[in-house]
């Protein structure tokens, strides 16, 4: 019974790791140059910029152009992003913008680009 125990055990853990760090379908992790390169390519019209981090840390200072909806928000106001426009994620750190992606790739988005390492990464400018 405890090898049974622990195998269920390693088995959730490995499951866990695998949803937590696998490769997301139509998620790009790109670091901070290239965002900001492909940001500017897409141009205001072609992009949708979403800044997951809470109202007050969105305050403090953001990416010209993002909209904010935290990731405490996105699953009741997912219905207001499009799947047809190539969609850019951040956060502070990546972590809560990685399960933004994921969410969003479940709904049908297709061309998402995900800050790595977040607004901590960022070397651009910010605007408050």
């Amino acid at each position: 019974m405890r090898y049974f125990f622990w195998l269920l055990l390693a088995a959730a853990v490995a499951w866990l790791a695998y949803e937590w760090f696998a490769p997301i379908r139509g998620v790009r992790n790109v670091g901070p140059s290239r965002f900001a390169r492909e940001l500017a390519d897409a141009g205001p019209a072609g992009r949708l910029l979403i800044d997951v981090r809470e109202p007050h840390e969105f305050a403090r200072g953001h990416i010209r152009g993002a909209v904010n909806i935290p990731l405490s928000e996105l699953a009741s106001r997912i219905g207001e992003i499009p799947t047809d426009r190539r969609i850019f994620v951040y956060c502070q750190s990546g972590m809560r913008s990685r399960r933004a992606a994921r969410m969003l790739s479940k709904r049908g988005c297709r061309d998402i680009v995900h800050l790595n390492g977040g607004l901590a990464a960022w070397r651009g400018e910010t605007v408050n």
